[in-house]
């Protein structure tokens, strides 16, 4: 007899778990469904396209499931995405062809955010740059870029070819050495908050004095995202991108509309900046059609 109470308590807990968490979820969908009717636009600086038809190369043996133009489509179509950035990822190396491909497929209001060796060619820079490419990626989490050794030459150089920054995937408590070189480079952002609160001072410190930063991959962060929005917007409002960093390779939970709305709620008014505004500003898309 106790073992069937506990077995109906168990079924009915879950049975209620169930319900308040589809619940939530509707709650949640239709908050983003009106915020998608007000007609705020959001430019995504940070996502991923994985093709397996292109080379993908293992990074610390791992090698991501596909997540294609369509799938990206689909996955952000719930809300008002207009434009955005594609990134190349450490197990993508110095590959172009996937996103030369994906650029052409999603069309001119998207970017390319590639990797690339110091070598490269000024016509390759430029050829790049006509299909979208806007910025190169130095990957101090993970690898697959450029030595950290090149950053201020190559940073410089490829601004002076076609006015190209430089984006950083690095743990924030890295910043301090590469501080005084990052302030001299013309345009540089920094990816998903910096990761930890240890060192997000630095990111503070950066973001007040012009370099952008990614409110990006709310699921790699260990600290309060509101508070870390708030102070950053306040350091420098015009200096937060927002982006879904789809499909959140390795994160630890993956990105949910959810941080939509907490963006919103942190930052009010402001949120219409870090949406759309501050990262066609930086990007520089060839349309915003």
């Amino acid at each position: 007899m106790k073992d069937l109470l506990y077995c109906l308590y168990t079924l009915i807990r879950y049975m209620m778990q169930s319900l308040v968490s589809r619940q939530r979820k509707k709650e949640i969908l239709d908050k983003i469904r009106e915020h998608k009717k007000k007609g705020q636009k959001i430019f995504d600086s940070h996502f991923h396209i994985i093709d397996p038809y292109f080379p993908l190369v293992p990074s610390e043996g791992y090698v991501p499931e596909p997540f294609t133009c369509r799938g990206y489509l689909q996955r952000t179509q719930s809300f008002n995405v207009v434009g955005g950035a594609i990134v190349s990822g450490s197990f993508q190396g110095f590959d172009q062809t996937y996103l030369i491909e994906a650029l052409k497929e999603l069309g001119t209001n998207f970017v390319g955010v590639t990797q690339l060796p110091a070598s490269v060619s000024e016509e390759e820079i430029l050829r790049l740059d006509s299909f979208g490419v806007r910025a190169v990626r130095f990957n101090l989490q993970r690898g697959g870029s450029e030595e950290v050794s090149h950053l201020e030459a190559f940073a410089k150089r490829i601004y002076e070819v076609a006015k190209w920054h430089v984006e950083l995937y690095i743990d924030s408590t890295q910043l301090e050495p590469l501080s005084k070189t990052l302030l001299k480079l013309p345009a540089v952002s920094i990816d998903h908050l910096g990761l930890t609160k240890r060192g997000f001072f630095h990111v503070l410190s950066l973001v007040e004095k012009g370099i952008k930063v990614k409110a990006s991959g709310f699921g790699r962060v260990d600290f309060d995202i509101k508070i870390a929005l708030k102070e950053l917007a306040q350091a420098n409002p015009k200096g937060i991108l927002f982006g879904t960093d789809l499909p959140s390779t390795r994160a630890p939970r993956p990105f949910l509309e959810e941080d939509i709305l907490l963006i919103q709620d942190a930052l009010g008014p402001l949120a219409e900046d870090v949406f759309y505004n501050n990262a066609v500003d930086f990007y520089q898309p060839l349309s915003t059609s």
